[in-house]
């Protein structure tokens, strides 16, 4: 079975151990498309960090509209396509999006059964055109995808009405993301945010908690984004004012040990109109790490934690700060916390069992000739 994955996803390279694993399986011949660099609005550039690939084929196209996540295609994308004439074309995008209609309309073309992947959990009219690249989405896929409950329970409220499976777009390699080989000092207590500074994040919520906290619960705060000049100027003051640090982002593979920094990580995200946490890969990557987490209830994250961790209500400052302080005072449920995780991590979300989740949807997705025949 020939599979082509297309994805701008994949610049990262701790994202490629699932490939790997894809790749092993004996019965499937994988190729991926990735771009040079992805840029992220409000972020920053995602360059790619993978250029030899270990058992599949990496194709590197470029990108037209590059950072804008609706309207971007792919240069190159049909004549690729009609070269690899793949089995399976999972497009690793919305259905609403036009990179997403673009590979849909090229694999028709060579005939290959076709998915999609969708994150989008919150419920909205799409205006034109993208109402119609979704129809044609539903029309023309084998199989649709979803990163969570919410996005699969919302593309059946579109009229979806295919195969569906709910399935995490990437694990966490647990060969990299490991405990620490020795224990962190007690104190300071350092707490870590990793990821976009904006308001949906929750990131003023997290801060202004910390103001709420003992003076040795520290933060590291790794990232970018639209509030990165308010949260400088916050803990450039009293009371914050040497107890957190605010660094950019990282490569991926340095991720791991700047995990192991800290003694607990937090995701504090606030539910919009427009947007509720989709995942949280963050969440997964420290869990693996053994350390314990705290999330808020917005989207996803109450079934990624599972009881493997602490949940508050979003927005909840004080809930924050109590969660924060619980863990600080109480070392024995810090470390039964984090086993917890770690144990959760490891049975749920690593990089094989996701991507074997994908070759179980793959192998539903296409029947060999010879096999149709029989069944014929």
């Amino acid at each position: 079975m020939k599979v082509l994955i297309v994805s701008k996803a994949l610049t990262a390279a701790t994202y490629h151990r699932k490939l790997e694993w894809i790749a092993a399986e004996p019965d499937i011949e994988l190729s991926a498309v990735v771009p040079e660099v992805w840029h992220e609005p409000g972020v920053g550039d995602y360059p790619l960090e993978v250029r030899s690939a270990a058992g599949y084929r990496l194709h590197v196209l470029p990108l037209r509209h590059n950072g804008h996540h609706h309207t971007y295609t792919w240069r190159g994308l049909g004549r690729l396509i009609r070269a690899e004439r793949p089995d399976v074309l999972h497009i690793d995008e919305e259905a609403f999006n036009l990179a997403t209609f673009q590979a849909l309309r090229h694999g028709r073309q060579v005939g290959a059964s076709m998915c999609f992947y969708n994150w989008a959990d919150v419920a909205r009219s799409y205006p034109p055109p993208f109402r119609q690249f979704e129809r044609y989405a539903f029309r023309h896929a084998a199989h649709a995808l979803a990163g969570n409950h919410l996005a699969g329970q919302l593309i059946r409220d579109h009229g979806y009405r295919g195969p569906l499976t709910v399935i995490p777009q990437f694990g966490v390699d647990e060969e990299r993301f490991t405990p620490a080989d020795t224990p962190l000092p007690a104190r300071p207590f350092v707490v870590g945010f990793f990821g976009r500074l904006m308001r949906s994040k929750g990131v003023i919520d997290l801060l202004d908690a910390l103001e709420r906290l003992p003076a040795d619960i520290h933060c590291r705060l790794i990232g970018q984004g639209d509030l990165s000049a308010e949260v400088a100027r916050r803990i450039a003051a009293p009371p914050l004012l040497g107890r957190v640090t605010l660094e950019p982002l990282l490569p991926s593979g340095e991720v791991p040990a700047a995990m192991r920094s800290l003694h607990a990580y937090v995701l504090p995200s606030r539910t919009t109109p427009s947007w509720k946490e989709q995942f949280g890969r963050v969440l997964i990557e420290a869990m693996a790490c053994q350390i314990p987490v705290i999330g808020s209830f917005s989207g996803e994250i109450p079934h990624v934690i599972g009881d493997a961790g602490l949940v508050f209500p979003e927005g909840d400052v004080a809930a924050l700060a109590l969660a924060i302080e619980h863990l600080y005072a109480n070392e024995g449920q810090r470390q039964a916390i984090a086993a917890a995780g770690r144990e959760r991590a490891l049975s749920h979300y690593t990089q094989r069992q996701v991507a074997l989740s994908h070759v179980a949807v793959y192998r539903q997705m296409w029947q060999p000739p010879e096999s149709a025949l029989t069944a014929a």
